[in-house]
């Protein structure tokens, strides 16, 4: 009979996971890249690097880049020439390649139109490169200072450093059913996907039209400089753009084309797609300093910047990649005249926008914020995230309104509309899910539109006219004048819509996607906190910079700002307490429990994002002629300064907290107050004390105790002795009395229990304890068995006789005479209670480790990552009050940041403040802003007024000057 033993078991199942992983292994269809999990970094969040994508192997360069240098320049080496051996680049396979036998297709690159013949459509004004075939020759590397063609590079073992970010968007953020990707060695190119929810053309929202209202002038008027003063500032000034110099040499040299540069280890890393981040984010800086053949090698790379694929991530950063590339490419294009030979930078800004306008197909038109752009992944209906940053989703509006300006093209204008509609509808939302602090957003929102918990309607009683629901009011050009749901897009038939395809229904969307339409709610990590600093800040930042592109002429704006900035004043604001006094403002973080202000909960922080508020209230305050404002924003600009320069470095941390006054009008440093701050534990500790001195006062009467009952052991032992010697010896070689005429009369033995009784007792009046079993000290000649020690110890039997041996019976006269046996530090003593730290000792302690500053409770985060938020708010205050202090208070910011970042070969951010040597370490990096925002705020506080002047230029959240409207 057959048994099914289990090793047979193990064998069958075995072999057929075996057949199965052979042909899973063989299936062309499964890809790996679905396998990797991303993640990406946000510029308006604290973050924390992992360790990025390698770089791939450099092309072999035959000679160094010629850069022209500033004589101020400290010249950046190129590294000595190595041999290396070039790898070959990714090859397109044609279409026959793709024959497995299971009928694959191959992955087409869209047909590019020249130019825009198509009402409402959204075609790439420029064409990528020609991919390569499989039998082409490599073509030679090119010298940066040529033009550089961004290679399609493959990524290497590790994903690069997106992998901090926490967006894990639900069911819905993603494809539904991601099909699977041919896994082939032909690159993957973004094709336009058609739109689920496309607006109708009759419904897109314009640019308003009409001559720009008459807006304050925000500038100071400067009067005549002096020579010395010239001197001073031009001086500084040259040291500025030597260090901007220095950077972008480095970058040129050892990360060209890449996204950052590593300054430590000279090397490069990619975490924004690859599309040389530092390069776009630095045209306009290398313009503004006249770094005129800088700026045409990089506008040479620029025209070679493919958007259609990556290969370093499966999503875009949307945020990121609109203030950094987007604002990047229009800024550099408007800063440099809009001439025709720059023309090129307008096509690769509508190339890119092009593909980020599919972020907003979704039912409300609100964005997505991290694109799956493959073919394969963007095909299915999305919506927007369940948790969206404030910041991430109301930072667009500046780069697509001047993209619509720039083009005449209104649907780009019309996407970052719609956002600000709904945040001006939750600005004024009084009923469920309107913010707690009435004026300012939750830290995150729910944009999905979607309100699962309520009932969904039939669809027959939902509008059917394919207009873009966008508000449950009178919209008058987009409903007819019917009210409708809030930003909900519906078609002919329920769930289509009109708009490219205008007149054909829209393909029928999946079971479970369609639910109740609801607006902005807050949503997910952060729903009830509220504050100025990360992912929150710039959202209202462009709300007075967003007035000023239009020219004045869409109130809303304003409006929005003054409510931001009365819920500011009335909830976040605080007078810090710290030693000398100073008259400086910060904005705190208020959490609410119960979705209103009356039981806030805050959070006394300093971070470097918030730092920003200070150019925000100082602008504003020019634009609406509010005078509170601009000397709030002088407060709020002072106190960051303040905090940079109580620190040991000059630089302040990223994130840290200090105490509060109670009162911003009489507000004295008290330093019994902040020690009780430091230490909340402080009242227990002095009960702790107390316990302690009690249990040292029973301790020390325990040991007393022992060392008496110690004093009279050895006592006992002493009279023992003396006993002893008055006893006669008994002659041990006789084995028995010799006659009744012996001299001498023998004492019979003493009894075993009677002997034991004048042995020294213990404590509790027993023989062993541990320091008396140490006291027995037999002498031997050599080591005994266990039989003998046992023999030696019993009284009761006679003694074994042993020739190598000397008796065994204990000798008292040694006990007696040994007083180092029983040392008193061998005692069995109690443990002595351990002393705490006294509230005095822990407030000693902490200040001596952690370095904190008065005024300080703690320092969370104590990096530095060449944020530029600080500098920016000086160099604002320095251009709207002319004052020249402010170009001082910069001049020692930029010396503490060059002294404790500078390279080699650049600039990096260091991991601790407060470490006055390199004992703190550097991050190795260097994020694209350094270059496009940092450096450039330094160097337009020491350039003379005119340069980037606010009464013709509005900056975008990454230091990119749009051109106002005259």
């Amino acid at each position: 009979m057959f048994r099914l033993r289990r090793y047979r078991v193990f064998l069958i199942c075995a072999f057929v996971i075996t057949v199965l992983l052979y042909h899973v292994s063989k299936n062309s269809q499964w890809d790996r890249t679905q396998e990797i999990w991303h993640t990406s970094t946000r510029h308006r969040e604290t973050k924390v690097e992992t360790k990025p994508v390698e770089k791939p192997p450099a092309p072999v360069v035959a000679k160094p880049p010629v850069v022209k240098e500033d004589p101020a320049v400290v010249e950046v080496k190129p590294p000595a020439p190595k041999v290396q051996v070039e790898k070959p680049k990714p090859k397109v396979v044609e279409d026959h390649d793709h024959d497995h036998g299971h009928g694959d297709t191959p992955v087409r690159i869209p047909t590019l139109k020249e130019e825009n013949k198509e009402k409402g459509s959204y075609d790439l004004p420029t064409k990528p490169p020609p991919l390569k075939g499989t039998h082409e020759k490599e073509q030679p590397p090119k010298d940066p200072s040529t033009p550089a063609t961004i290679p399609d590079r493959i990524p290497g073992s590790g994903i690069d450093a997106h992998k901090n970010h926490n967006h894990i968007g639900n069911l819905e953020d993603s494809t539904p059913s991601q099909p699977n990707l041919a896994t082939t060695t032909s690159v993957i190119h973004w094709t336009k996907p058609s739109a689920w929810f496309p607006v109708p053309s009759e419904s897109i929202i314009p640019l308003p039209t009409g001559k720009p209202k008459s807006i304050p002038t925000i500038q100071a008027k400067f009067g005549p400089e002096s020579p010395q003063a010239k001197e001073k500032r031009e001086f500084r000034l040259a040291k500025v753009k030597a260090e901007t110099q220095r950077a972008w040499q480095g970058y040129k040299i050892y990360a060209w084309t890449h996204d950052e540069l590593r300054p430590v280890s000279k090397d490069s890393k990619d975490p924004f797609c690859g599309w040389a981040a530092t390069l776009v984010d630095s045209l306009d800086t290398l313009w503004i300093m006249g770094l005129k053949s800088e700026f045409e090698d990089a506008l040479k790379a620029v025209a070679e910047i493919d958007f259609t694929t990556t290969p370093y991530r499966t999503d875009i950063p949307v945020f990121e990649t609109i203030i950094r590339y987007l604002g990047g490419l229009i800024a550099a294009y408007d800063i440099s005249g809009t001439k025709k030979e720059y023309k090129i930078l307008l096509d690769k800004a509508e190339e890119l926008a092009e593909i980020l306008m599919s972020v907003f197909d979704t039912p409300n038109r609100l964005p997505i914020l991290y694109y799956q752009w493959h073919p394969a992944y963007n095909i299915a209906p999305k919506r927007a995230s369940q948790s969206a940053g404030v910041a991430e989703l109301g930072s667009m509006s500046m780069e697509f309104t001047r993209l619509a300006q720039l083009t005449g093209k209104n649907e780009y204008y019309d996407a970052v509309a719609r956002i600000t509609d709904a945040f001006e509808e939750l600005q004024n939302w009084k009923g469920a899910g309107r913010s707690a602090i009435e004026g300012i957003f939750p830290e995150h929102l729910d944009a999905s539109g979607c309100n699962r918990s309520a009932p969904w309607p039939p669809v027959e009683q939902e509008r059917g006219d394919g207009r873009a629901n966008l508000g449950a009011v009178e919209m008058g050009g987009l409903g007819g004048g019917v009210k409708v749901q809030r930003r909900e897009v519906r078609g002919d038939d329920g769930v289509g819509g009109k708009g490219e395809g205008e007149g054909k229904p829209r393909k029928k969307l999946p079971d479970g996607f369609e639910c109740a339409p609801q607006g902005l709610v807050g949503g997910g990590w952060g729903g009830g906190s509220y504050g100025m600093g990360g992912s929150q800040d710039s959202a209202y930042e462009y709300f007075p910079k967003q007035y000023l592109l239009l020219g004045g002429l869409v109130p809303k704006y304003k409006t929005m700002h003054e409510k931001t900035v009365a819920a500011v004043k009335k909830y976040l604001l605080f007078r810090p307490m710290a030693k000398g006094d100073p008259d400086i403002l910060f904005s705190a973080k208020a959490t609410s429990t119960d979705g209103t202000a009356n039981n806030l909960n805050y959070e006394w922080e300093i971070t470097h994002l918030t730092c920003f508020l200070g150019g925000m209230f100082g602008l504003g305050g020019k634009i609406f002629e509010s005078p509170e404002d601009v000397e709030i924003g002088k407060k709020l600009a002072e106190g960051c300064f303040w905090a940079y320069d109580v620190m040991p470095t000059g630089i302040m941390p990223e994130h840290a907290k200090i105490m509060p006054c109670k009162s911003a009008t009489d507000c004295k440093f008290n330093e019994t107050a902040w020690h009780e701050q430091l230490d909340f534990r402080s009242s227990y500790r002095a009960q702790e004390m107390e316990r302690y001195y009690e249990s040292k006062a029973a301790w020390k009467e325990q040991v007393e105790e022992i060392k008496r009952e110690q004093a009279l052991q050895k006592e006992r032992a002493a009279k023992a002795k003396e006993e002893a010697a008055k006893r006669p010896v008994a002659n041990s070689n006789a084995n028995s009395n010799t006659g009744a005429g012996s001299a001498q009369k023998v004492e019979p033995k003493q009894p075993v229990r009677q002997q034991e009784e004048e042995r020294p007792r213990g404590r509790e009046g027993s023989f062993p304890s541990r320091f008396q079993r140490r006291q027995l000290n037999v002498t031997l000649n050599e080591p005994r068995g266990t039989a003998d020690l046992q023999n030696s110890l019993d009284l009761n039997s006679a003694p074994v006789t042993n020739t190598n041996t000397k008796t065994s019976n204990y000798d008292w006269d040694t006990y007696a005479d040994d007083d180092s046996q029983i040392p008193l530090t061998e005692l069995t003593l109690p443990p002595e209670p351990i002393k705490p730290m006294s509230h005095e000792e822990y407030i000693a302690d902490r200040l001596k480790n952690e370095f904190l500053p008065p005024g300080f409770t703690s320092l969370n985060d104590k990096r530095y990552i060449l944020r530029p938020e600080a500098i920016e708010s000086v160099w604002y205050m320095y251009r709207i009050t002319g004052d020249p202090v402010w170009q001082d208070k910069g001049w020692k910011m930029f010396e503490s940041v060059i002294k404790h970042t500078q390279t080699e070969v650049g600039h990096s951010a260091i991991r601790d403040v407060t470490a006055k040597s390199d004992a703190g370490g550097m991050d190795d990096s260097m994020e694209s802003f350094w270059l496009a925002e940092t450096l450039k705020y330094f160097y337009l506080l020491f350039a003379e007024p005119g340069v980037v002047s606010l009464d013709e230029w509005v900056l975008n959240t990454e230091a990119h000057p749009f051109r106002r409207p005259t």
